[in-house]
């Protein structure tokens, strides 16, 4: 769920300002290390920003994945995209 405020400029004009909700009830994001295109996590390494991995998972990198199994969802799409699964290239 995101966070939702609008704001009144002086010249009467709105604003609304979406941030995503990086706080995750189940926390799994902390359990798991998620598959994230490599230039989004280059981009979020240098700007800050949050990465969306292909399991909807939405936060900002700040450890390392290589301590952490990988989440099952983000795999099972990773595979599914993979060329040549099933003999076709």
């Amino acid at each position: 769920m995101s966070d939702v405020s609008t704001k009144i400029l002086p010249d009467g004009d709105t604003q609304t300002d979406v941030r995503p909700d990086l706080s995750h009830g189940d926390g799994d994001h902390e359990r798991f290390a998620h598959y994230v295109k490599k230039a989004k996590i280059t981009e979020s390494a240098v700007a800050g920003t949050p990465v969306i991995a292909l399991c909807g998972k939405v936060w900002v990198p700040n450890r390392d994945p290589k301590k952490f199994p990988v989440c099952p969802e983000c795999k099972e799409i990773y595979e599914s995209m993979q060329p040549g699964r099933d003999g076709d290239e």
